[in-house]
């Protein structure tokens, strides 16, 4: 096994109290917070509501974008602009409305709202034609097959379905959406074995789109819409696929070593849930569907470093049966140091990498696994391995007062 460093002799046990203290603080800071925010900060995936994700041709106005969904009713909008390091010619932004007091029917009014404050926002050059941004394939083939700008005749269906194809195939790849102007269509259409077949080449296909179609300033990208009802139900399938893999994990440690040992990797990662939901509340960072896959992730992880060192300290049992049990977990710390400093090093730089510069789409989801590589490394040593000890400690010492008593009892 690779070995980072030479042999080591730390008293882990010895430090179990500072251990501790450290827990019981961001346990503490992290729960002031919750109270203080009134629970965690949910995602649109738990609490219900509406977000739209749109991008502009140039930066965006958010102060005119905020008062037009004001006079709309919706004052309480969140806008956030996304920043792209890669692209900074990219302008993003997400609108999302908390739809909590809506009933189901009423879903989409919060999207045609934001729609709505868009459009009085950055109007179109001609309120008269639609938007080619927001236009699909089959409208606009259906626009072509009625003026039929290439002469195709009775072969025009099959032929435009295929220049629409390359036209929103254009926007959509190319363009992220948005075109900013018409003309910038003419290379692709003049690639176009179907445009090549026709007469007029690509100038009478623009001449139709112009005649038809207006360019806007912004494109709609995705718009994401779930229920009050449904979100509460995905919290509660959050909770509880997070108490079943815990639960799974207990019966197999308990199972593998002892139950004292299962008791123990649980509590220790149930530790490191409630730290890094401490610490999601403090920065206010949104709990989604995907940070609760990171937190699955993180538990697995922090319960395989767990049990790597319950492992080795039950090889040294065999070994050592007239060394303390603590004596026995430093052992087992020290060997296995280098192995997690290996591992979890590794897999920190990575996913620092990614909470750095991965985007803000994906900033939760990294700032989670950063937490809990950290936290969950922390806690194999600093939380589950004194627990064994401090509960063997307790029973010797509980089964020696009790020996002690019998004796007294007996002599007198």
């Amino acid at each position: 096994m690779l070995e980072l460093f030479g042999p080591v002799s730390i008293d882990w046990m010895g430090k179990a109290k500072f251990f501790v203290s450290l827990s019981l603080l961001l346990l503490a800071i992290g729960t002031i917070s919750l109270i203080q925010h009134g629970g965690p900060l949910y995602g649109i995936d738990f609490r219900g509501g509406t977000l739209v994700y749109v991008r502009f041709a140039k930066e965006p106005s958010v102060a005119d974008i905020r008062s037009n969904l004001s006079q709309g009713g919706f004052p309480q909008a969140n806008i956030q602009k996304i920043g792209n390091v890669n692209r900074p010619d990219i302008h993003e932004v997400v609108i999302g409305l908390d739809e909590r007091e809506l009933n189901e029917q009423k879903l989409d009014a919060g999207r045609v709202a934001i729609e709505d404050a868009l459009r009085r926002s950055f109007p179109v050059p001609d309120a008269s034609k639609p938007d080619l941004n927001a236009a699909g394939a089959g409208a606009i083939a259906e626009m072509l097959v009625r003026r039929d700008p290439l002469g195709f005749g009775a072969a025009a269906a099959d032929r435009y379905k295929g220049v629409a194809a390359v036209i929103t195939g254009f926007r959509d790849s190319q363009r992220g959406g948005l075109l900013t102007g018409i003309d910038e269509l003419r290379q692709p259409l003049a690639a176009s074995p179907d445009v090549q077949a026709g007469h007029g080449g690509p100038d009478a296909v623009l001449g139709a789109l112009r005649d038809t179609y207006t360019v806007g300033s912004f494109a709609i990208r995705n718009v994401e819409i779930v229920g009050p009802k449904v979100g509460a139900e995905l919290r509660q399938q959050a909770l509880l696929a997070t108490l079943y893999a815990l639960a799974g994990m207990l019966v197999y440690i308990a199972f593998r070593f002892e139950w004292i040992y299962g008791a123990a990797a649980v509590l220790a990662v149930f530790h490191d849930v409630l730290i890094t939901l401490g610490l999601f509340s403090i920065f206010r960072f949104e709990i989604s569907l995907t940070v609760i896959a990171a937190l699955l992730t993180l538990v697995g992880y922090s319960m395989n470093d767990t049990i790597v060192i319950f492992d080795r300290v039950r090889e040294n049992l065999r070994i050592m049966r007239r060394e303390r049990l603590a004596d026995v977990v430093n052992k087992a710390i020290n060997q296995t140091l280098s192995r997690t400093i290996l591992t979890s090093g590794l897999t920190f730089l990575t996913v620092l990498v990614l909470f750095l510069l991965g985007g803000s789409s994906l900033r939760a989801f990294s700032f989670a696994m950063v937490v809990g590589i950290v936290v969950g490394t922390y806690s194999s040593f600093g939380i589950a391995a004194p627990l064994v000890v401090t509960w063997y400690r307790w029973r010797d010492q509980r089964g020696a007062v009790g020996a002690g008593s019998l004796a007294g009892s007996r002599g007198r």
